[in-house]
């Protein structure tokens, strides 16, 4: 007898082929004993004939199950709820069990909703990491049974399974204490987390058993988004180690500390927690907690299990934590402090591996970095990046979105004998910006250091690699006014030829003098323009007035960045509004022209303050500076 196709086949004609009721075949077909084992055998034989499979939808309303479990999860984009799916999923098909996956969005107000409406469909439910508050939790909870808990405790008739969150961040505080830590921050994650709570009292108790031990609460969130957005409150903070909620949090932290030039682990350590996939890819590789969260979605699925067939067996086991330490963290930084009110605390510059920190007793105040990872387009040229105030706000921005070659201080240059030391795109009269093939890079040939003063012997090349100028430059630092100074001094010599140095306004672009020691500043909420010649960027434009400041609030902190020539003066350049950022131009409305063997000298100095300076209080502090 040929097979039939098994959409067409019915227990009728199985009970036909079989020579007895559909109601035996029914018992035979969802595995109940009271059908005599040869005739079960002959029922089987012959739904093996006809290609027969009952229906699931008619075996379960039959059996009163589904054969289904049900997961719900604050946020399916976070690995760690990937991971626990997965061990659930593996282990629930072992036993002819499948998921129906339900995700919440991170929003406690639908939880108890999104887990009945699941519930109703399945046969019991997996909660992972509940955000309800502990009243509308225990409501909910009679109303799912068969229900088990992961990483939420629960009241002792429901079944849970849990990390030990209060143990695994004590695992990095004492790691990091280990290192010399003592000043830390943690980035908090949801306020709803059970395991976020369960940190936070960890945290507690550290800080109490611990001498000398400050932890520095932060919310945060559980994102990558979250983790980069903090890193301004981290610096402020002027911790040196960072314990995130997550592994997430720790990528965004640590992508944004690398944008703004932050060394980790040379100025600031980071810890993760849950060691997922990525965590050994990051940038540095992350130190975390392995948090097994593949078992601990078995071990959520063995427990239910029994809890469904009424099994009476007693299902053991917690997840082990362990510690990766990789290279996100470092031993404590040997500056830890600057308040500038120590007579004998200096300001001086030291090498960290292939770059100079400008710091004292203090977190560091500046680096100095040769720019060798610079793509070609952008002008290669050292820099200094970050620069900070005593209180730790930066006060530089480095390849920001809206232009890619601008780096922190540095000596950029739109033309030398028509190469390019800027970097991006070069005005012409006829095209406009225009993207060429001309960028040119400067080379350190060689740093000493003496205390607080830096001499870097620079040269600059055209594109094809060919010498044009050489160049002296002097960095020094020193506590000044209640913050800090800085002074740069280049002397430029022309020592291979005449050199010629242009703007875009001495090419045909009326205004766009710029050129020169340029500050690129971040863009805050509000930024203020001072100067000798008034307020605003308008008067400051094109002047010649000896100073200028830049008044910057960042939600309730304020800095000046109050910029000075102190030998002769040259008209600024400057912007305020789509980009923050100035210097004294070297040809404003006309070339610089050097003859062989001639020099020329240039500087400019800045004075950082944790502080907003009004006209009057900006013109005296200048009488004493000038």
């Amino acid at each position: 007898m040929g097979r039939t196709p098994k959409d067409s086949i019915t227990i009728a004609d199985v009970a036909r082929a079989a020579e007895v009721s559909r109601a035996t075949v029914s018992r035979v077909m969802n595995g109940r004993l009271t059908v005599a084992p040869d005739i079960a055998e002959r029922v089987r034989a012959a739904a093996d004939r006809l290609n027969y499979r009952p229906s699931d939808l008619a075996r379960s309303l039959s059996l009163g199950r589904t054969n289904m479990v049900a997961l719900v999860v604050p946020d399916l984009a976070n690995p760690l709820f990937q991971q626990v799916l997965r061990g659930i999923t593996n282990a629930s098909a072992a036993a002819g069990y499948r998921v129906l996956v339900a995700e919440t969005d991170e929003d406690p107000t639908a939880e108890a909703g999104i887990a009945l409406a699941a519930r109703r469909r399945c046969d019991a439910l997996i909660m992972v990491s509940p955000r309800l508050d502990e009243e509308s939790l225990l409501e909910l909870l009679p109303q799912v049974q068969p229900v088990i808990l992961v990483n939420r405790p629960g009241p002792a008739d429901v079944a849970s399974v849990a990390v030990d969150y209060g143990r695994a961040v004590r695992i990095v505080v004492n790691h990091l204490v280990g290192l010399g830590h003592r000043r830390l921050a943690f980035l908090a994650g949801p306020p709803a987390s059970s395991s976020n709570q369960a940190r936070l009292r960890s945290l507690d108790v550290a800080q109490r058993e611990i001498p000398d031990l400050e932890i520095v609460r932060l919310d945060c969130g559980w994102s990558i988004e979250d983790g980069y957005a903090a890193v301004e409150r981290v610096l402020e903070s002027r911790v040196t180690a960072v314990v995130a909620f997550n592994d997430l949090v720790a990528f965004g932290l640590l992508a944004r500390l690398n944008e703004v030039g932050v060394a980790v682990p040379a100025d600031v350590s980071v810890a993760g927690m849950d060691d997922i996939g990525l965590s050994r890819f990051a940038v540095p590789s992350l130190t975390t907690v392995r948090v097994p969260q593949q078992e601990l979605g078995e071990l959520a699925w063995r427990r239910l299990y029994a809890a469904i067939s009424g099994a009476d067996v007693e299902v053991d086991g917690v997840p082990d934590l362990r510690l990766a330490v990789r290279a996100s963290t470092g031993p404590v930084p040997q500056a830890t402090k600057l308040t500038g009110d120590s007579p004998g605390e200096r300001v001086r510059w030291q090498q960290q591996g292939d770059r100079f920190v400008l710091g004292g007793d203090s977190v560091p105040l500046a680096h100095y970095e040769f720019g060798r990872r610079m793509p070609q387009v952008h002008s290669p040229r050292p820099y200094l990046h970050p620069v900070r105030t005593l209180g730790g706000h930066p006060l530089t921005e480095v390849s920001p979105v809206d232009h890619r070659h601008h780096y922190g201080v540095s000596l950029a240059v739109a033309g030398v004998n028509g190469t390019s030391h800027w970097g991006g795109r070069t005005f012409l009269p006829d095209r406009g910006p225009t993207l060429l093939p001309n960028h040119g890079q400067q080379r350190s040939r060689g740093v000493t250091v003496a205390g607080n003063a830096l001499t870097d012997e620079v040269t600059w090349y055209d594109e094809q690699g060919r010498p044009q100028l050489a160049e002296r430059r002097l960095l020094r630092g020193a506590l000044a006014e209640g913050g800090w100074r800085l002074d740069w001094e280049s002397v430029f010599t022309a020592r291979y030829g005449p050199v010629r140095i242009d703007s875009p306004a001495t090419t045909g672009r009326a205004g766009a003098g710029y050129g020169g020691i340029f500050w690129r500043l971040p863009t805050v909420e509000t930024t203020t323009v001072l100067s000798d010649s008034g307020e605003g960027a308008d008067a400051a434009y094109g002047s010649t007035s000896r100073w200028l400041a830049f008044i910057q609030q960042r939600a309730d902190a304020f800095t000046t960045l109050l910029l000075f020539q102190p030998g002769d003066v040259r008209p600024w350049f400057l912007r305020s509004t789509d980009y923050v950022g100035a210097g004294p131009a070297l040809a404003w409305d006309g070339p610089l022209d050097l003859q062989p063997e001639q020099a020329v000298s240039f500087s400019l100095s800045a004075l950082l303050l944790d502080l907003p300076l009004d006209l009057s209080q900006a013109r005296t502090l200048m009488g004493r500076l000038l």
